[in-house]
């Protein structure tokens, strides 16, 4: 079995009381948190669920025909135990629609098989989610302030 490590990073920084801008390593910037027109976390989290998905079986059936329709929800339910959180039931539901014909006949076969090598290999977000992968947080060691 060959095993790559491909470093990932986001920064995060406060733009406000629970307001925040993610900066991915490419200076790509996402602004969310607590407030009116933003998404929340827990919504990111569905949100890169459902995204990593509809990457991969994007790819793989639009090679064959553009959608007429292409919306994918992500839903869960947050339970609440002892007073932690945690989400359950997390599912993803794919709506397509591909045209009449050929093309979109091929496109359509092919969702299926996207779905299932998205889930099974290919979609990193769900996949580390299902494997239960820890989380630490941990604080920086102290410096100046600008």
């Amino acid at each position: 079995m060959t095993r790559t490590a491909t470093p990932r990073t986001v920064t995060l920084t406060r733009e406000s009381e629970g307001v925040y801008v993610a900066t991915g390593q490419d200076g790509a910037q996402l602004r969310f948190g607590r407030g009116e027109g933003l998404l929340g976390p827990v919504e990111l989290m569905l949100a890169a669920i459902a995204g990593c998905s509809s990457i991969d079986v994007d790819a793989m059936t639009t090679r064959r025909s553009e959608p007429d329709r292409f919306e994918v929800t992500a839903s869960a339910d947050k339970v609440t135990e002892d007073g932690a959180n945690i989400l359950e039931d997390i599912r993803v539901l794919f709506d397509l629609a591909f045209p009449d014909g050929e093309a979109g006949d091929a496109a359509r076969k092919r969702i299926g098989a996207a779905l299932r090598a998205s889930h099974e290999k290919h979609c990193t977000v769900s996949r580390t989610v299902e494997a239960g992968v820890p989380v630490a947080l941990v604080e920086a060691e102290p410096r100046p302030s600008a």
